[in-house]
Order: C-alpha cells, then sequence, then structure tokens
C-alpha cells in the first residue's frame, strides 16, 4: 500500500558523507558520555527496596510520588500492581539503613499522608542480582547482534550484514548516549525498548536492501548509487506509513502514560527516528563505500530484452 508515488529519485546518497561526519561525531559524543556519566541504573541494576502497600481506595499515585519526594527520593519508580488499589515501589538504598528501616520510614510518611494504607510485602533486592541482570542484558544484547549479522549475510550478502550492524550500533549507542547526558533512568524496561529497537531497526534496513536487490534485477544500467537512490526513494511511502503509525502509538504512551512507561516511550522514540535515518544514510551508504554491487545479490543470465532503464522489463533476469 502507498499513499503516494515519487517518480523522480532522491539523491540521498549525494549527502551520505556529510552526514556520515555529523553521525560519527554523535556517536564519538554518545561514547564519551557514556565512559564519563555513566548510566543511572535503577533499582534493578544497583539493589534497593520493594515494597508493595495497599490503599482501602483506589490510590493516588501521584500522591505517593510526593511523600516519596519530601523523603528525598527522586526519580523512584512507583506504579499501581494487581489493581488500582495496590502500589509497588522500588527504592534505592539508603546509606546507614538497613531495608527494614527505610521500609518503616516510607511507611510512616505514607500513613501521616493516608492512614487506610498497609504494607503488603517488602523485598531486598541485593547489588548481585542487579549484576546478574546487567550481564544478561548484555548476553541479550549480544546474541541479538550476532543473529542479525547471520541472518542478513544468508538472506544478501557479508557486505550487508556488516552495513546493518553499524547502523544498528549506531543507533543503540547514541539511545545510551542520550541517557548517560540527561542522566535518566535507565531500567529493564529501557533494556526492552533498546532490545526492540534493533529489530525494529535492522527490519528498515532489510527493506531496503530487498529494494536494492529488486532494483538490480530490473535495471541493469543504473549505477550503484543511482540503485540505492531508486530504492529508497521508493520505499518511502512505506516508510511513512510504518513508522508513522508506530510513533503514534509510542507517542501516546509517552504523552499518557505516567512515569512508569515514560523512559520506555522516549527510548523507542529516540530509537525510531535514529533507525529511520541510520537505514537510509547509515546502512546505505556503508553498504556502498564497501562496494555492493549487482553480482553480489543476483547472477546474471542473458536477456533478450532492452536495456533502457526507463523500460520496467529491461535487464529482467529471465
Amino acid at each position: 500500500m502507498e499513499f503516494f508515488r515519487i517518480k523522480k529519485d532522491i539523491p540521498f546518497m549525494r549527502h551520505a558523507l556529510a552526514l556520515n561526519a555529523v553521525s560519527f561525531a554523535t556517536f564519538i559524543a554518545s561514547v564519551f558520555f557514556l565512559f564519563t556519566n555513566g548510566l543511572n541504573l535503577s533499582v534493578e541494576f544497583t539493589g534497593g527496596t520493594v515494597m508493595e502497600v495497599a490503599y482501602e481506595k483506589p490510590a493516588d499515585v501521584e500522591a505517593v510520588r510526593e511523600v516519596l519526594t519530601q523523603l528525598n527520593y527522586s526519580d523512584v519508580q512507583v506504579q499501581n500492581f494487581g489493581s488500582a488499589r495496590d502500589v509497588l515501589m522500588r527504592l534505592p538504598t539508603v546509606a546507614e539503613q538497613t531495608s527494614g528501616q527505610q521500609s518503616e520510614i516510607v511507611l510512616a510518611a505514607l500513613k501521616a499522608a493516608d492512614p487506610t494504607v498497609t504494607l503488603r510485602r517488602t523485598e531486598y533486592v541485593g547489588p548481585q542480582v542487579g549484576d546478574e541482570l546487567a550481564t544478561n542484558g548484555l548476553m541479550a544484547l549480544g546474541a541479538v547482534i550476532i543473529g542479525i549479522m547471520i541472518y542478513l549475510a544468508i538472506r544478501f550478502e557479508w557486505k550487508y550484514a556488516v552495513s546493518a550492524i553499524v547502523a544498528n550500533l549506531h543507533d543503540v549507542i547514541i539511545i545510551l548516549g542520550f541517557f548517560a547526558f540527561f542522566q535518566w533512568e535507565f531500567s529493564l524496561a529501557v533494556l526492552a525498548a533498546v532490545l526492540a529497537v534493533l529489530g525494529y531497526s535492522v527490519n528498515e534496513s532489510v527493506v531496503i536492501f530487498d529494494r536494492i536487490r529488486e532494483t538490480f534485477r530490473r535495471y541493469r544500467k543504473l549505477t550503484t548509487i543511482e540503485t540505492i537512490n531508486h530504492a529508497i526513494t521508493s520505499t518511502i511511502s512505506r516508510t511513512i506509513i510504518t513508522h508513522g503509525s508506530t510513533q503514534i502509538m509510542v507517542l501516546s504512551m509517552l504523552l499518557f502514560g505516567g512515569p512508569t512507561l515514560h523512559y520506555f516511550a522516549l527510548a523507542l522514540t529516540i530509537g525510531i527516528l535514529f533507525g529511520i535515518y541510520s537505514s537510509v544514510f547509515v546502512a546505505a551508504a556503508v553498504g556502498m563505500w564497501l562496494g555492493i554491487r549487482r553480482e553480489d545479490l543476483i547472477k546474471t543470465k542473458p536477456t533478450d530484452g532492452s536495456d533502457d532503464p526507463n523500460d520496467p522489463n529491461a535487464g529482467a533476469v529471465v
């Protein structure tokens, strides 16, 4: 399905060098902030106290956050759990306080605001659990990257696999760079968003690579640059439809999902925007510089048709 069709190819690759220079600078800046500022890891990674409380009436989550803010807890994860009357809180470790003391102080402050609140459970998450989660998260990220490379190398050719992975790592590092620079909380939900962006970005790259292969097959007289420009131009309508509809859904989570979904939706928003950009200007450009060509994807056979590039049947493989 297409909303529109562009008849004249847009010369995307004409600006590939300048835009990739900007991408490289952004990538280096993201790496710099990751090493200097580091990520603001959530309780799942650093360890802390998990509290679940219950109210007689539907809980006012914002009021609970205000109470925790008065106790000097900033950026604490507070969410409904199970029902509108149950609230789950993840509190960071406080120096010179045990988990039990911490939960007693918080419960007392909540009771002062609403005497009907009761403690359902309290658990302590040790830092060793956080280390295990971080290790497993990195292993999952590595497994996804390796799987993507193998898939693209089998479906297309190794040059395309390298191009897509460069573009995907570009997206992931820039997302992490945003979180490091602004010190947004990095939680398991954000990690899930990063993994989702990997799959989302590679899907866009595969669509473009597939159209490049189709264009190589149909138009034999087009150069590699002209082939890439034609392939990207012909997928613009599809890109607007898929990414636009996805971004509308993510934007609704960002605006109306509350603090629980805020950073998850924010990571997806950054990933979707950079995923479109990297698929066009990073993956395609790197493939061009690696020397992708018609012979990498299809076997040439003698044809009786015209070689006119304007003829849709020109150079068709028979």
